[in-house]
C-alpha cells in the first residue's frame, strides 16, 4: 500500500530533506506527516517504463525511448516526457 505522506505528495514543497510547506495549505510540515489532500507524484517506480533492477539494490531500469537508463524508484519524474503511469 501507498503511504499518503507528504514526501510523495505533489502538495509537498520540499525546504530540507526533513521538512517543507504544504503548497495547498501555505503551512509547513514535515515530510513524513500524513496529508490529507494527497496527490500522488509522478515517480520512475509508477511508470511503465520502470523496471526494479534485481542485481543491483535501491536501483532500475527506465526503458524509456527504446534506451535503457539507471534510475532510483523513488525518483520524481513530474518533467519527463516519457512517464506512462501503470
Amino acid at each position: 500500500m501507498e503511504e499518503k505522506i507528504y514526501r510523495n505528495s505533489l502538495n509537498f514543497v520540499p525546504v530540507d530533506v526533513a521538512k517543507g510547506i504544504d503548497r495547498s495549505t501555505g503551512k509547513r510540515v514535515n515530510a513524513d506527516d500524513i496529508d490529507p489532500n494527497y496527490e500522488r507524484m509522478p515517480k520512475c517506480m509508477h511508470c511503465k517504463n520502470f523496471t526494479l533492477n534485481e542485481e543491483k539494490i535501491g536501483l532500475g531500469i527506465c526503458s524509456m525511448m527504446g534506451k535503457e537508463h539507471l534510475a532510483y524508484p523513488d525518483m520524481a519524474a513530474i518533467t519527463c516526457e516519457g512517464y506512462d503511469e501503470k
